[in-house]
């Protein structure tokens, strides 16, 4: 009031009272004088007042009652003008709160004296309002009497006035109760003792009551009386009163009103009035009579029903918790007036006050906790709501019909149609095809959806109809709506109240928690006590919530399942499902798990997954939800299509809702939400991504798929929603995130179970959702891995290829990210959890789709891209899932495992444990027995030797650290009680590493293929070679016995048993060499490199082989293998056998101790040895390797020095293999028995190298090498020699005919002979007997050079004479060797032919018979060379031999060798060959000189010995050179040939050596004398005889010419005596007997004869002797 009491108000008022009251006095003026003479002291007493006090507001109150008498005397007129103008000052005056008590009560009975005279009644109404709402000075009577005076006026019959008193009468009763409201709070601080009213009938004052309390209570009192139809005790002079006003003012004090008294009266007398006028409306039954009640009260009245309603409202919720009893009445009541049977108008009230109801959620709590959980007490909240849902229930079962009370019909209620809505409403009834209205529509039935109010309020259409007197009419569809929005407002509220609650209650819990885990002594207990009181409230507090769920659920889902079924408005779809979810996450909170399940099958039925369709759509119905998309049923047998609506979409999106922001509470619910997802998943088209997300793909099979635009533009967002769903998995508590699993994996099977027996597309939703699940759980995979993975390696096993596939992405993927993953504490300090997540990689390989394994061994690819590094104990299992693929799964599988390999061997092998270095080798020589891809096992090999030198580069890095794990498995197994069991075990730990490799490179020698036998047998030898060495001694025992003689005896039995059918091809358009076309060929390959390298590291580590103590066993053996592979009929085995063997010949004999330097010999200086192209892990440059002897024994003296072996054993080792070579030898020369196509003939090559083997044998031997021996050998080879040679091979071994060259076996058998001579000759004595030996074994070469000899009854041909590709059989050209023996034989000879040995043995004798052949056959020999080679030979032979055989002359040892030599002179000079027709004349004449050398031999070497000689030696030289003095030519010579082809110089030399011996100045012995005085008797008497038949001839022959032949031997003759003539002439006279001249002279007439007939040049030789005679 500060506006009012300030100077200027207080001046104007003053100056307005001043002014009224001249106005008053000048309009009393005339008629009313007592009224003039009132206003006119007024104003006096005004200005008195306001010239006296300074209060001048208070000094107006207090006198007021002066103040105000003129105006109410003015009023006192009933002049309407003044009347007026009094009223108004009034109420300034009242207005400024200067009226007091007293003239308080005089204007309240001016007033009613005015209402009694119904003058100014609205301002009276208006005057009333204004003193009781400015002041509060009106109490009792005064107040009643003007409360009266608004009531009267309200019941005029002027409906202005009555209205407007009706609103001042609300007002009025309004201010009363804030008066005390008002009251109470200026008096809070004084405690008021509850005073107990008894209520009755008679009127009685409440004396204990302040005053505006007592007017509350007295008029509250009397409101109850007057609806009652009662008397009122305060309100006296009410004359009228209606129940419908009085209610309304019941229900406006009620809202205000709280004193203790006022329940009092609430109890007793407002309860009993509602109950007593609610009784129509609960006794009427709509339809149960044709007419109207005859009394009014009976029926149900709208304005009574509707009020009581609103009372009741206020009453429940301003009083409830002092009204139970009554409020569960009132409430069952409610219940009822919902019933189908009551009038539709009440329906709607009473749907109403139930929804002001529901959106209190307090008041609905404290409904369930006073009434449904007390036993034997009504159910009230479970009634509500589940009228509420038999009330929409009925809604569609009996349409509404409008208001009964209006056209009282019950009987059209029945109508099948609604009634007509409001004009404006924009309805097209349901006949049309289409409605743009929000509606609900079941079985024929169109409500429409109304709005109503705003969500969460209660703002209702009918309660508040107050000026209404008839029902209403009620619109189509709002009663439905109103209880739409009351289910909403119910499960809104109750959830947001129940969850706030929790919300509380988890936050008390954590800092309770977080308070009792830190504490101090003082507050410990009084923690522990708070704690417990939050407990025991939590307790209360559950069960309230779980008994309001369970009291409403059902109800509720009733209701909202019918509703959802029936709507047609996406915004109504979307609160219902709203609300479901809602509901189901609260059941979820609370563990109401049948409640839970209910309402997320509600949702999920909804999406209607039963049967054939999603939505059932007949095609006679008429639906207002769109079809957004056509398909196909998930189903084992679909049949038909479904069509997905809106709705449809509209519930999956719930789902989504529900499953991301609840999924906590979901537990075994989740089964039936992804159950409902994956259908719709699956009609939508959405396929399985990386990452197991779902994205828009090829639409699902079947022609009859359709996806309209609208839903293909929402894919996305769903595919997105979806994910996040599982993505949000990450946030659920360990056991929520298990039932997720598990209902992934059940929808999972269920899903493989309709995929068996099709190859039709399958659901791939729960594999898919079950990698995105993994995936983003991945920090507390452990909990979650064997169920995940286990049921993801049963998929991978399903037939169905597209379910196995994604089983298997999902799982590899799952794999890959969880090692990826930064796990806390990572994978290096966690290897339990490596190895778990690892293991299903494992058992993939189990599984036998080969796309499983593929898939398979690309992750491992792709972890050891990424993850390589740090697999640490990790390795086994990844290096097992390589290792695991076997030969029979396909080429690509094992090429993708092989990539992995690849990786590991080039980059990983210093990153694992050295414990899984055997598991790689393992798994590499696994995959070069794999026989799809030649080049896998190649390459496989190379990464053997790549490991191998690894093992060599990290050698004592590995050694440490395998020694120590043996060291703790050993001890392990001790204190198990077992024996430590591993391959090779005595061998060291690393050792066993190497063996490991070696064993399977071994493997790979006898592998099918000759390539891969070929390089793994390169590669083995190459490691054992290059890597030997670091070998602990004792363990080369294993490497020689396990290793390399288990491979020979492998390669020889394979080699043996091998097909020798052709091979056409080598695959492909590869074409295979002749030589590789069987697969004999092809094994005898692998057994030439096998023995080769079995050899080589015999040889190079034989210092180290020696000493282990079965050295000669091994020897032994490896000879055994030598021989076998020499003798095998296959000629590159046979060859290779032999230089194997050649090499293990060359091998130094170790240093005996006396010999053994101080420091390594010289010989053993390391050699660096530059390593090819192989290079170890991440080597940029190739390394260099030492590896010697020398560094190997000094390796070996500290701890073991080597065990050098005495001579003594080291020759039996030379011995035995001089045993071997001597069988091979005898052996493979021996020719065979019969001989057709196939028989074996062992090359020239082969018998070569064996031959050659010899000198470097012989040199470990000699010393033992005694004649036996020497027989052995020479029979060895003289067989090599005679061996011949296939007509294919001709071209290539033998020079041609015509060049005099060795073949190489030749070189090589005299090269042996050379060898074996020559140490005889620097050898003991008692060796020398072997030289007529070895003498014997030339000649018999000699004799090859014309006869060659026979290779058992093999026939041979010449070569010039043989075929090539042709099965024949070449002899060899056997003059080169003959002549090269012979010039041995010479230069041996002149050796030693003074030798005991030699000329005990004949050995000259042998000579000149073995030259007589060839000396004899002369022009006949293969080749001229040869007679000449044998008789310069002969005379080389004889200068030397002659000397030798006169000493030993009458030792008689050469006695036989005379006639021999006699006869080898006559067949030479002699010769029964014939010269060959193109002989030219110098050739002649050099042949012919070579006889005259013989001759002159025998006149220096034989006849001037005579005395030495036998005398029929000497006879037989005599007739031989008298018979060669006179031989005649031969007959095919030309003329001017003869002189030169009748050999004169030797004839003439013949002549000269007889005569020169019979004639020579000293004779010795008269037996000389004797020889020549016979040779030259008898060269005169044949020269006698050959002059006589000439003459004769010639005499008869007349003119004819004689015979060329008998001419030319008559000119030899006469030449003959005539050098007779001239050599007697020469010799001494004592030396010529007298009877030689007489011969001579005898000749004379024959000559004289011959001259007459004889030709000029015959002439002139007779004319000569005959001279010479004469002289």
């Amino acid at each position: 009031m500060s506006g009012t009491n300030s100077p200027e108000a207080v001046k104007k008022l003053l100056d307005n009272m001043q002014s009224d009251l001249r106005a008053l006095s000048l309009e009393c003026k005339k008629k009313f004088p007592p009224v003039k003479e009132a206003a006119e002291s007024g104003i006096i007493k005004v200005k008195t007042i306001a010239a006296r006090n300074t209060e001048i507001l208070a000094a107006l109150k207090e006198n007021s009652s002066e103040v105000v008498q003129p105006f109410l005397m003015g009023c006192g007129t009933k002049e309407p003008k003044i009347t007026q103008l009094c009223l108004a000052a009034i109420q300034r005056l009242m207005s400024h709160e200067v009226v007091s008590e007293t003239a308080a009560g005089n204007i309240i009975n001016m007033l009613w004296q005015l209402m009694e005279n119904s003058l100014e009644e609205l301002k009276l109404l208006q005057t009333v309002l204004v003193l009781l709402t400015t002041n509060t000075v009106v109490h009792d009577e005064a107040l009643s009497k003007a409360i009266v005076l608004c009531f009267r006026l309200h019941f005029t019959k002027d409906n202005i006035t009555n209205n407007t008193a009706a609103a001042t009468v609300r007002q009025v009763v309004t201010v009363v109760f804030e008066r005390m409201v008002a009251e109470d709070e200026r008096h809070k601080d004084n405690i008021e003792q509850p005073v107990l009213v008894q209520g009755n009938s008679n009127r009685r004052s409440v004396s204990t009551l302040k005053p505006c309390a007592k007017d509350a209570y007295m008029l509250f009192q009397d409101l109850c009386q007057l609806v009652n139809a009662d008397a009122p005790y305060w309100l006296v002079g009410m004359t009228e009163m209606t129940r419908t006003f009085g209610l309304e003012l019941l229900e406006s004090s009620s809202m205000i009103f709280h004193k203790s008294f006022y329940i009092f009266l609430l109890k007793e007398r407002v309860c009993p009035l509602v109950i007593k006028l609610f009784s129509p409306n609960i006794k009427f039954r709509q339809g149960s009579s044709t007419s109207s009640s005859p009394a009014p009260v009976e029926k149900p009245y709208f304005p009574i029903c509707m009020r009581l309603l609103r009372v009741v409202s206020v009453l429940i919720k301003q009083f409830y918790s002092l009204l139970v009893t009554e409020c569960e009445i009132f409430l069952s009541l409610l219940v009822k007036f919902l019933d189908a049977d009551k009038p539709q108008w009440l329906r709607a009230v009473a749907v109403e006050s139930i929804h002001r109801l529901c959106v209190q959620p307090q008041l609905l709590r404290s409904f369930c906790q006073s009434y449904d959980m007390k036993q034997h007490s009504t159910k009230v909240f479970r009634d509500i709501v589940n009228a509420l849902g038999s009330f929409i229930q009925s809604l569609f079962l009996v349409p509404p019909t409008g208001n009964p009370a209006t056209t009282n019909q019950a009987g059209n209620n029945n109508s099948g149609g609604p009634v007509s809505a409001p004009a404006n409403s924009g309805v097209v009834g349901i006949g049309g095809s289409v409605t743009l209205l929000p509606a609900f529509e079941y079985r024929g039935t169109w409500i429409p959806i109304l709005t109503i109010t705003v969500q969460g309020s209660a703002k209702a259409t009918y309660l508040e109809m107050l000026d209404k007197v008839e029902p209403p009419t009620i619109p189509e569809g709002y009663a439905m709506s109103v209880a739409f929005h009351c289910l909403l407002d119910l499960v809104r509220g109750i959830t947001s109240m129940i969850e706030g609650e929790l919300g509380e209650v988890t936050a008390e819990c954590y800092s309770t928690t977080e308070a009792a885990s830190s504490p101090t002594q003082s507050s410990e207990q009084q923690d522990l006590q708070s704690a417990s009181d939050q407990t025991d409230k939590e307790i209360v507090n559950r069960a309230v919530w779980e008994e309001m769920v369970n009291a409403c659920w059902c109800g509720l889902l009733a209701a909202l399942s019918l509703l959802l079924d029936a709507s047609t408005d996406e915004a109504a779809t979307e609160n219902i499902l709203k609300a479901e979810l809602t509901m189901a996450a609260l059941c979820g909170r609370l563990g109401l798990v049948t409640s839970r399940d209910a309402f997320i099958t509600a949702i999920c039925k909804a999406y209607s997954i039963q049967g054939q369709s999603v939505m059932m759509i007949s095609p006679s119905s008429e639906s207002h939800q769109q079809v957004v998309a056509v398909g196909q049923p998930l189903a084992v047998q679909p049949q038909g299509t479904v069509m997905l609506t809106s709705k449809n979409i509209q519930c999956m999106r719930t789902l989504l809702n529900l499953a991301h922001c609840h999924g906590a509470v979901l537990g075994t619910s989740w089964q039936l939400v992804l159950a409902t997802l994956q259908h719709l998943v699956w009609i939508l088209g959405l396929k399985p991504s990386s990452g197991g997300a779902l994205k828009p793909g090829r639409a699902v099979e079947g022609p009859s798929t359709v996806l309209t635009t609208a839903v293909m533009t929402d894919l996305p967002v769903i595919s997105n929603i979806l994910s996040r769903l599982f993505e949000s998995s990450q946030y659920l508590d360990d056991v929520s995130l298990h039932h997720l699993i598990n209902a992934l994996c059940s929808l999972s099977l269920e899903a493989m179970d309709m995929a068996y027996g099709n190859n039709k597309e399958p659901s791939l939703f729960a594999v898919a959702k079950l990698l995105e699940t993994g995936l983003v759980n991945m920090h507390r995979i452990e909990i979650l891995w064997r169920p995940l993975t286990g049921h993801l390696l049963e998929v991978c096993q399903h037939p169905n290829s597209r379910m196995r596939e994604w089983g298997a992405e999902a799982l590899t993927s799952l794999i890959k990210a969880g090692l990826t993953f930064n796990h806390e504490p990572p994978l290096s300090q966690n290897q339990r959890l490596q190895l778990l997540l690892l293991n299903p990689l494992k058992e993939m390989s189990n599984i036998n789709h080969p796309d499983i394994r593929l898939k398979q061994l690309e992750c491992v690819l792709q972890i050891l891209q990424s993850q390589g590094d740090s697999l640490g104990p990790g390795w086994p299992l990844v290096l097992g899932v390589m290792g695991a693929i076997r030969n029979d799964q396909g080429e690509s599988l094992i090429r993708t495992a092989f990539q992995c390999l690849q990786l590991v061997v080039t980059d990983f092998l210093p990153t694992m444990p050295c414990t899984c270095l055997q598991i790689v080798v393992d798994v590499a020589g696994s995959f070069g027995l794999h026989n799809q891809e030649l080049n896998i096992s190649l390459t496989s090999i190379g990464l053997l030797w790549n490991i191998s030198d690894y093992f060599f580069q990290r050698g004592e890095t590995i050694e440490k650290e395998l020694n120590k794990e043996e060291a703790a498995q050993q001890k392990q197994a001790e204190e198990k009680g077992v024996v430590l069991n591993r391959p090779f075990h005595p061998a060291p730990p690393f050792d066993c590493l190497w063996l490991c490799l070696y064993a399977k490179l071994g493997e790979l020698c006898v592998d099918p293929r000759p390539a891969v036998r070929k390089s793994a047998g390169q590669t083995l030898f190459s490691t054992i070679g290059a890597h030997g060495t670091l070998l602990h001694h004792s363990t080369w025992h294993t490497v020689i016995w396990k290793v390399l003689f288990h491979l020979l005896d492998r390669v020889r039995e394979s080699s043996t048993t091998a097909d020798k059918e052709k091979i056409e091809s080598g695959g492909g358009n590869i074409l295979i060499h002749h030589s590789r076309d069987t697969a004999e060929k092809q094994w005898a390959e692998t057994w030439v490199l096998t023995l080769a390298g079995v050899a080589r590291i015999f040889n190079t580590r034989r210092y180290l082989l020696q000493p282990l103590g079965d050295f000669s066993r091994a020897w032994d053996v490896l000879l055994d293998h030598i021989q076998s592979a020499a003798l095998s009929k296959n000629n590159e085995v046979s060859l290779a056998a032999l230089k194997s063997f050649q090499e293990i010949l060359q091998i130094v004999s170790p240093v005996r101790d006396s010999d053994k330097p101080e420091t390594p010999p010289v010989v053993n200086v390391p050699v660096p040895v530059l390593i090819g192209s192989i290079s170890g892990p991440g080597l940029s440059r190739p390394f260099v390797r030492t590896d010697s002897i020398g560094e190997r024994l000094g390796r070996y003296s500290s701890s073991e020095p080597p065990i050098v072996t005495d001579e003594l054993e080291d020759l039996n080792l030379w011995w035995a293999a001089w045993n071997t070579w001597y069988r091979i030898g005898s052996e493979s020369t021996k020719p065979p028995i019969t001989f057709d196509k196939l028989t074996f003939i062992p090359s020239q090559p082969f018998l070569t190298a064996l031959i050659q083997i010899f000198p470097a044998l012989y040199q470990h031997i000699k010393t033992g090498f005694n004649m036996d021996d020497l027989q052995k050998l020479g029979v060895i080879l003289h067989s090599a020699v005679s061996v011949p040679i296939s007509s294919d091979a001709s071209p290539f071994i033998l020079p041609s005919y015509t060049e005099a060259v060795l073949t190489s076996l030749q070189e090589a058998v005299l090269t042996a002979l050379d060898v074996l001579q020559k140490a005889i000759c620097i050898g003991p004595e008692n060796m020398q007997i072997m030289y007529p030996a070895i003498f014997d074994q030339l000649l018999a070469f000699v004799e090859f050079s014309c006869k060659p000899p026979q290779y058992g009854q093999l026939e041979t041909k010449h070569i010039a004479n043989a075929k090539y590709n042709q099965a024949e059989w070449v002899a060899l050209n056997y003059v080169p060797f003959a002549e090269k023996s012979l010039e041995v034989v010479v230069d041996l000879y002149q050796k030693t032919a003074c030798h005991k040995a030699v000329v005990n043995e004949k050995v000259l004798q042998n000579i000149i018979k073995t030259l007589r052949v060839p000396l004899s056959l002369k022009y006949s020999c293969p080749s001229e060379s040869t007679w000449k080679l044998a008789v310069s030979s002969l005379l080389k032979v004889l200068s030397i031999g002659l000397p030798v055989a006169r000493q030993h002359a009458s030792s008689g040892k050469f006695d036989s060798m005379w006639p021999e030599l006699a006869n080898t002179f006559e067949d030479f000079l002699f010769t029964k060959s014939i010269p060959p027709d193109n002989l030219s004349i110098q050739e002649f004449q050099r042949n012919e000189s070579i006889d005259v050398e013989v001759v002159q031999l025998i006149s220096t070497e034989i006849l001037p010995y005579a005395n030495f000689i036998p005398k029929e030696f000497v006879g037989q030289i005599m007739t031989m050179l008298n018979k060669g003095s006179i031989h005649s030519q031969s007959s095919s010579f030309t003329e001017a040939e003869i002189d030169i082809r009748l050999r004169e110089e030797f004839s003439k030399m013949c002549f000269e050596t007889l005569l020169q011996f019979s004639f020579s100045n000293k004779v010795t012995t008269p037996q000389e004398g004797y020889i020549s005085r016979m040779a030259l008797s008898v060269l005169l008497k044949r020269s006698q005889d050959v002059l006589h038949r000439y003459i004769e001839d010639e005499r008869l022959s007349g003119k004819c010419p004689l015979p060329r032949q008998q001419v030319t031997e008559i000119i030899f003759v006469l030449k003959a005596v005539s050098t007779l003539i001239d050599s007697l002439k020469k010799t001494q006279p004592e030396n010529v007997d007298g009877n030689t001249w007489a011969q001579v002279i005898a000749l004379y007439p024959t000559l004289s004869t011959g001259w007459y007939f004889c030709t000029l040049f015959q002439v002139q030789n007779c004319t000569k002797i005959l001279c010479k005679m004469v002289l």
